[in-house]
């Protein structure tokens, strides 16, 4: 990995200022030790500890491409084209966890039902992207509500979100089947109506206090808008391009009292092997002053048959957050060092860089910034209510030295582009509707001419409301 000198400067000078003005964090050595608790002694049993809870969201999103880009959609068997495209899904989540079993080893089960209600369902609304907005790769379809052939939504859907059974020795436990997994390669993609998940086994341990591994592997996913399961892919690579097998393992530990780390391996067949290593230290409080300096590293290289060509990319982002009370400021820089995108698993959230917004920054060779303030409303008497604002640019891209096929790069020649944004959370604190979430962003995007994203406003209102059956 290589440091630019902005980002060595950066990182001095956001230390000797925390030094300066917050008060000393304990910075003690978090020594590693067996975990003399065993979870699964605790078990109550099959029925005793079973529940079923949900969650339901209502999720809305309007879109208008700019400079002159087009979604399309048919009529009359003819395709139209129009600059704006509106998306209204109802996605409901109900899930049942069993208790584990007593005994040496215990077990449970955990199912869950997806349902999905399209409210808007206007052919011309549903349009499809043809390459132009972020987050969807050209010539793909509507990745926001289900459609049938032609371009109508599918009025309602369901399917078996998760479904998998578990076994719990002491505090390691097993999984196989459906589930939910979170790792900076294969990540649950949580924002649409519905979630993604996928398929395998996946292994966690927490034997040892202040070090916890993981393991798994997966052959399908189960997307986030579709009924069925899927092969993985790459989320900006040929999209014929796809792995069986999807292998990962890594491990999380805290040498340091204000210090975390975690290091991962994946492999997706025949497309690559991604390694990651992440850091986050906390230095001062936030009542007087606090910095959080955050390190994201991946290392991508080609592997097996190499479906998606060669592949050489080494991508960071660097941030630092300043905290006052209810304020926040974030600076964060990232840098792409390779001639293709730095690709990640479609389907997942396995992209974790600071500059990773509507547009993920991450062009070949591309350099970006972002500045970002959060204000925290509960200082001022107001809990559960948060707003945010940034601006993020990028800059540099080139990808005139890509030889492969696999990546749509050779026309990028110091392409740029910026991104701004502003949101609104608020959490309900008590009463029926406790922990019940509304979120409303605004995103403006704007990208110069062979820049992959295009140009676009964006507005979302989601609702999440949570419930309790069990």
């Amino acid at each position: 990995m290589k440091l630019s000198n902005t980002a060595l400067l950066a990182l001095a000078i956001s230390s000797i200022t925390a030094t300066a003005y917050a008060e000393p964090q304990s910075q003690a050595f978090n020594p590693v030790t067996v975990n003399t608790n065993n979870a699964q002694s605790e078990a109550t049993g099959f029925i005793e500890g079973q529940k079923i809870d949900g969650s339901t969201r209502n999720w809305y999103a309007n879109e208008q491409l700019k400079r002159g880009g087009k979604f399309k959609y048919k009529k009359d068997g003819q395709s139209v084209d129009t600059d704006r495209r509106i998306n209204w899904v109802q996605g409901t989540i109900i899930k049942y966890n069993s208790g584990f079993t007593e005994g040496t080893v215990g077990f449970s089960t955990e199912l869950a039902a997806y349902n999905a209600v399209a409210l808007e369902r206007d052919r011309e609304n549903l349009a499809s992207n043809n390459g132009g907005a972020p987050g969807t790769r050209p010539g793909a379809g509507n990745n926001r509500t289900l459609t049938k052939e032609g371009g109508d939504a599918q009025g309602q859907w369901s399917k078996l979100g998760l479904a998998n059974v578990k076994a719990r020795l002491s505090n390691t436990t097993l999984t196989a089947g459906r589930m939910n997994f979170s790792s900076p390669q294969v990540d649950v993609i949580g924002n649409r109506a519905l979630p993604s998940s996928f398929q395998g086994v996946a292994l966690h341990s927490e034997e040892l206090n202040n070090l916890a591994f993981d393991v798994g592997t997966f052959d399908r996913n189960s997307p986030r808008t579709e009924e069925s399961l899927s092969k993985f892919r790459s989320e900006y690579g040929d999209s014929n391009a796809e792995a069986d097998h999807v292998h990962t393992a890594g491990l999380s530990y805290s040498p340091l009292a204000s210090l975390t780390t975690s290091f991962w391996g994946t492999q997706a067949e025949d497309l690559w092997n991604q390694y990651y290593f992440g850091a986050t230290h906390v230095l001062g409080n936030s009542s007087v002053l606090s910095l959080t300096t955050g390190l994201n590293y991946y290392k991508t290289q080609d592997e097996g048959q190499a479906k998606l060509g060669n592949i050489d990319n080494d991508t960071y982002s660097l941030s630092f957050g300043l905290t006052h009370l209810a304020h926040t400021l974030t600076l964060s820089y990232q840098e792409i060092n390779g001639n293709e995108y730095f690709d990640y698993l479609h389907e997942t959230n396995g992209i974790y860089l600071a500059n990773s917004l509507l547009s993920d920054f991450n062009g070949p060779n591309e350099k970006s910034f972002q500045v970002a303030y959060g204000l925290n409303m509960a200082e001022y008497g107001v809990p559960g209510l948060k707003f945010n604002i940034y601006q993020a640019r990028g800059w540099g891209i080139d990808g005139t030295h890509y030889t492969g096929t696999a990546y749509d790069v050779k026309n990028m020649d110091g392409e740029s582009h910026y991104e701004y944004g502003i949101g609104s959370t608020y959490a309900i604190q008590s009463g029926p509707l406790k922990a019940t979430t509304v979120r409303a962003t605004y995103t403006a995007h704007r990208a110069s001419e062979n820049q992959g994203d295009g140009s676009i406003n964006e507005f979302r209102l989601v609702t999440t409301i949570p419930f309790n059956i069990l």
